[in-house]
């Protein structure tokens, strides 16, 4: 079985504007490295790969409405402009082809999830945009309009016989959405690295989950400037722990590429080989624990080169 590579050309209609990190160059280098890069090296991981591109999930909204409130999905279906862009948040772009392209995004993740499920896949990364970690229940935030990871728990606990789902979150912002949505949730598991204090504020090592979802959230911040020797154990020893412990059914991860050391946008110094390894021991866990079910979901992650090796070498990690 094959490592599936989730992409669609719509993704790419999601405007930001001139300047913004979240730019539809995110997956042109994708493509442009991975899937028409030249030499054995990129032949030999594009033979490992399934290259997959999604069309919109039947009854999309009742997944999607499983974490978002009805009444902000609503006002973004009565809100996308004939033309330019607004602005959901102040970080938070909303261009003519963007509610598609966030339909698209999330239904990129549920394919996943069922080519996994059905055995077609061995596991997938999902190149998808806009990114979701930051959306809460009630509004976009961050980059975020739809949290792709949190309605693909809720998907797989609910359209297949699953009840315990573990996100892993490596992005450099703590993701904020996906805890709050989880944080009594006694069937997810959130466990997030990050650089703390930081965008967007939470994410402090006492926030640990509530009532039947106490203990059920693990925040590890790391400060500015740690990298491979910080976070490396952290998901060899801690993460290793919440699984042995958790046992859960399937593993999401939010795969932000950001806390690497020549990103623009934060001050941990993660390597190309660092997020290799991060992605063999989640992968090897995921093997031992719950059948292989893993499915990784691009978050962040803004030097445009660094962003493609190591996306390469996540890749590498996932399919070898």
């Amino acid at each position: 079985m094959k490592t599936g590579f989730i992409t669609h050309p719509s993704y790419f209609h999601h405007e930001t504007g001139r300047g913004h990190p979240e730019s539809p160059r995110r997956l042109s280098i994708l493509e442009e490295k991975i899937l028409k890069g030249e030499g054995e090296k990129y032949e030999a991981l594009r033979n490992r790969l399934e290259v997959i591109a999604p069309s919109q999930s039947p009854g999309l909204y009742r997944w999607i409405n499983e974490v978002h409130r009805t009444n902000y999905t609503q006002t973004l279906k009565t809100s996308v402009p004939d033309r330019d862009l607004i602005y959901l948040d102040a970080d938070t772009p909303f261009s003519p082809g963007s509610l598609y392209a966030a339909e698209l995004a999330v239904s990129g993740l549920l394919r996943a999830i069922d080519e996994v499920m059905t055995g077609k896949l061995a596991n997938a990364f999902c190149a998808i945009r806009p990114p979701g970690h930051h959306a809460e229940a009630d509004r976009a935030m961050g980059f975020c309009i739809f949290n792709n990871v949190a309605i693909g728990a809720k998907y797989i606990q609910q359209q297949y016989p699953l009840k315990k789902v573990l996100i892993v979150d490596w992005d450099v912002h703590h993701g904020n959405g996906t805890q709050h949505i989880f944080y009594e949730d006694p069937g997810v598991f959130y466990f997030s690295t990050h650089q703390f204090p930081f965008y967007p504020g939470t994410g402090a090592e006492e926030e640990r989950g509530s009532g039947v979802g106490e203990g059920l959230t693990r925040n590890c911040p790391l400060e500015a400037g740690a990298g491979d020797r910080e976070i490396l154990p952290l998901l060899e020893q801690d993460f290793r722990k919440v699984v042995e412990n958790f046992q859960p059914d399937f593993i999401l991860i939010s795969a932000g590429f950001d806390a690497h050391r020549d990103d623009p946008l934060a001050s941990l110094e993660v390597t190309d080989n660092g997020f290799e390894e991060m992605t063999k021991i989640v992968r090897s866990l995921s093997e031992t624990h719950c059948g292989g079910r893993l499915v990784s979901c691009l978050e962040g992650g803004y030097n445009l080169e660094a962003l493609a090796r190591s996306v390469e070498r996540h890749l590498e990690g996932l399919s070898e």
